[in-house]
């Protein structure tokens, strides 16, 4: 039909009219095809657009990343997604390499990633940090495929997610993890009190082992010192707070009861109700025992477990409180042990403990259970008597009867490790009632009345006496006077001279005086006991030595003094004190005094106590000139094993052993023993206190080498001192030297 398209109009015109409509008929049913096809096309084309947008909106709007990346890691595509996890903007991630986004620490790990698909041609796929364009890092899941392109180049399709929720999810579940196994017990209840989970802490804190306490409930461990209405309140106050922390007393499976520190807090589903209660709880039983430890330390003498001095005074402040409220009497026995001090020098400090512990079990046998016995350290004990009733006499006599069987119980003898001993005691005391008299005042007067029974015999019971409190009074102004004459200078020294059997002066002990004001001289015997006692000794021992010291400069530039020789006595506490060596080395340095003419003179009671410091000192002063001169020999604790390790250069005979020297024989004896002991040891021999001649023919018979007396001078001021060493004497007898008119007893 078609090739006759070309026929002329003449030609059409002549053909058959059906041939026409045929013609016309088919060209209609093309034309339908053509409008069917259109259409099929533009259905197709509404289709592929629907998919096409549907596709880039999966692409583009996926939960993940997608990036297609060229076979050098450059980024060629990237959803939407993977732009925001970037924090680019998709058109300025194409050609950046994927590697700049990921933690240089991670590098490696996204190399060896590419490495395993290379290699194996699967799918693969890691966990790294990767690190977005502002810096901030985040952990992501890499999955990546190869493929290839329409053109046939290789890419890499590469899945990114970000995983950082689950990531810390998992490290807060580890942490918990290791949290529930921590240290601490724990328990997971359920709303019901049913238990659902424990740790190992658990089991070995209560001995309870997963299968034995998981489905019972707290009531396990229950021990029974707590009641109903202790644990009502505790969960009470969980629902109503939240949680509740406290010490509780429970039990463990072998029954011992045991205190913890138990905390519970309450878990809340999303609708606010309680889910779930986690326990946690430490044993404090360390703790618990270190407390009692510490309170024992603090309120108990860790020797006879007695209260100490702090815990007898609050049991005293409430005894006042009581007595005032109830009118009644109270009591307190200040008790001191006789000869303790003996006791540890001849058998040793363990017996002396074992003889404190003994007095305290007998001191507490003795009093009332309502009644405090109190240790206040060394030899000395205090008894609190209280409820003695309203009547003074009374609460006297049953004062005085608890003394009375407190000596009796003490005088029997003690077994104190293998020896027997025979002990005794001074009590003093004092009523109160209320708050009339101060805390430290009721100490004071029963201390007063015990230290007047130790001056009138020991071992008996006395009342305070209110004449002792003036002699007190006496002694504190005394230590104010001395303190004042410290600061103003009060002090001045007299100096005995010491005479060989030559005739010559070797020098003189310095002898403290106190220049008092408007009392004229004082001498030592009325102040220095109380020196020792306030502590004043120190300064004053100090200011002895510096004088004397300056004193020896002083000589040293006159040429017919500067032989003398000056000595000092050291009191034990003067030279115990840690620094006294270098304190001495200082003064010299200071005075420029020469050590060799200063002789110290020890007490034999510096040999009592820490003997192996003293000998160290000695020794370290020794090395620098010093002579040492051992005072009061025979009278205290000497030990021939003391004079051979101490380098000693002269003993000094007592003067108690020099007095009745010409009557008694066995003062003579010991008189020629110790010259003949000191001569055998090397050492020289001075005696003081000869005020007569035939004391000194005496002891010149005997060797003694230098004597120190009446005799010869009293103690001289310092100008005067010098005359006598100046001025030439006759020799008398045996070459010693006399000035009977200077004759009188020594002071």
């Amino acid at each position: 039909m078609l090739q006759n398209a070309g026929q002329s109009p003449d030609e059409t015109e002549t053909m058959a009219p059906e041939a026409i409509r045929q013609t016309l008929h088919e060209l209609r049913v093309h034309q339908i095809e053509l409008e069917m096809q259109n259409d099929e096309l533009r259905r197709a084309q509404v289709e592929l657009d629907v998919a096409r947008t549907r596709y880039f909106e999966i692409y583009d709007l996926a939960p993940v990343g997608y990036c297609t990346l060229s076979e050098r890691g450059l980024i060629i595509e990237a959803n939407l997604t993977a732009a925001g996890l970037l924090g680019v903007a998709r058109a300025a991630l194409v050609k950046q390499r994927i590697s700049s986004f990921i933690l240089k620490s991670d590098q490696d790990l996204f190399y060896l990633h590419r490495k395993q698909l290379r290699e194996s041609g699967a799918m693969q796929a890691c966990e790294l940090r990767m690190v977005r364009h502002d810096g901030t890092p985040f952990w992501a899941r890499l999955e990546t495929v190869g493929a290839h392109e329409a053109d046939g180049a290789s890419v890499l399709r590469l899945v990114i997610s970000d995983i950082s929720e689950r990531k810390q999810a998992e490290a807060e579940l580890r942490i918990a993890a290791v949290a529930f196994e921590s240290q601490q017990s724990m328990m997971v209840i359920d709303a019901a009190g049913v238990i659902l989970r424990v740790n190992r802490a658990f089991t070995e804190i209560t001995g309870y082992g997963a299968e034995e306490a998981v489905g019972q409930t707290p009531r396990l461990l229950e021990s029974g010192v707590h009641g109903a209405d202790f644990f009502r309140s505790m969960w009470q106050t969980i629902d109503r707070t939240g949680g509740w922390q406290g010490e509780v007393w429970d039990r463990r499976k072998d029954g011992e009861v045991y205190p913890k520190w138990l905390s519970v807090s309450a878990v809340k589903a999303g609708d606010g109700s309680i889910s779930h209660y986690i326990a946690t709880h430490y044993d404090i039983t360390a703790r618990k025992k270190a407390e009692k430890e510490i309170e024992a330390l603090a309120f108990f003498d860790h020797l006879t477990h007695l209260p100490n001095r702090a815990l007898l005074q609050d049991h005293i402040k409430q005894a006042m409180i009581a007595s005032r409220r109830n009118r009644t009497f109270a009591a307190l026995l200040f008790i001191d042990i006789d000869r303790f001090k003996a006791l540890n020098d001849t058998h040793g400090h363990d017996k002396g403990d074992l003889l404190l512990q003994s007095v305290a079990q007998r001191i507490s046998a003795n009093v009332r259970e309502g009644d405090t016995v109190a240790r206040l350290g060394g030899d000395e004990f205090v008894v609190l008597l209280v409820g003695l009733g309203a009547n003074q006499d009374d609460a006297a006599r049953q004062t005085e009867g608890v003394g009375a069987k407190i000596l009796a119980a003490l005088n029997h003898v003690h077994q104190l490790g293998g020896i027997e001993h025979r002990s005794s005691a001074s009590i003093g005391a004092t009523l109160f009632r209320g708050r009339e008299t101060s805390l430290d005042e009721m100490l004071k007067q029963a201390d007063l009345a015990m230290y007047g029974i130790k001056k009138s015999g020991r071992n008996r019971f006395a009342f305070f006496d209110p004449a002792m409190h003036g002699v007190a009074l006496g002694k504190a102004k005394m230590e104010d006077f001395l303190r004042r004459a410290i600061r103003e200078n009060q002090f001045m020294l007299h100096y005995q001279p010491q005479v060989t059997v030559d005739g010559s002066v070797t020098g003189g002990e310095a002898l403290l005086r106190w220049s008092r004001p408007g009392h004229g001289l004082v001498l030592p015997g009325e102040f220095i006991p109380q020196a020792e006692r306030s502590g004043l000794i120190l300064p004053l021992g100090r200011w002895v030595l510096e004088a004397a010291c300056s004193q020896l400069a002083l000589w040293a530039s006159r040429a017919e003094l500067a032989q003398l020789s000056i000595a000092v006595n050291v009191s034990a506490r003067q030279f115990h004190e840690p620094h006294f060596a270098d304190e001495v080395l200082a003064i010299l340095a200071q005075t420029g005094a020469n050590p060799k003419r200063l002789t110290l003179e020890l007490t034999e009671s510096l040999l009592v106590d820490h003997v192996d410091d003293l000998i160290a000192k000695v020794f370290k002063m020794k090395a620098a000139g010093f002579s040492f001169s051992l005072d009061d020999f025979g009278t205290g604790y000497s030990s021939l094993s003391y004079l051979k390790r101490l380098p000693l250069d002269q003993l000094k005979i007592d003067r108690s052993f020099i007095r009745d020297v010409l009557s008694d024989a066995n003062d003579a004896a010991i008189a020629r023993s110790i010259v003949a002991l000191a001569h055998c040891l090397g050492l020289g021999v001075i005696a003081e206190g000869v005020d007569s001649a035939g004391q000194r023919n005496l002891l010149a018979s005997a060797g003694c080498d230098t004597g120190q007396g009446y005799f010869f001078s009293r103690p001289l001021a310092i100008d005067d001192f010098e005359r006598f060493a100046l001025r030439k004497r006759g020799v008398v007898e045996d070459g010693w030297i006399g000035d009977q008119s200077l004759g009188r007893p020594q002071v």
